[in-house]
């Protein structure tokens, strides 16, 4: 369900970068990332659209870091584990 009153550069054939994100379940960094990748191009010039492909990567750099943070800590708890047996 889109809102009302949103700017074009959020709505694309109906669609809202909202719906797109809470249809995929996409946490904080995800949908930014998404927001950000789905407005490019359409708000401002080649540097807005440069912009807007910068922040989403920021988001993507993030969540990427973020994953391998929860990737390392389950390995340490994995390897703590096997250290107690």
């Amino acid at each position: 369900m889109a809102f009302d009153g949103k700017s074009e550069h959020y709505c694309m054939n109906g669609m809202e970068a909202i719906d797109v994100i809470e249809a995929y379940g996409l946490n904080f960094a995800l949908g930014n990332a998404v927001k950000y990748i789905l407005r490019c191009g359409h708000k401002g010039g080649m540097t807005d659209a440069v912009a807007d492909l910068e922040k989403a990567r920021a988001y993507l750099t993030r969540e990427i870091e973020r994953r391998k943070s929860d990737n390392d800590l389950c390995g340490l708890a994995s390897r703590e584990q096997g250290d107690r047996q």
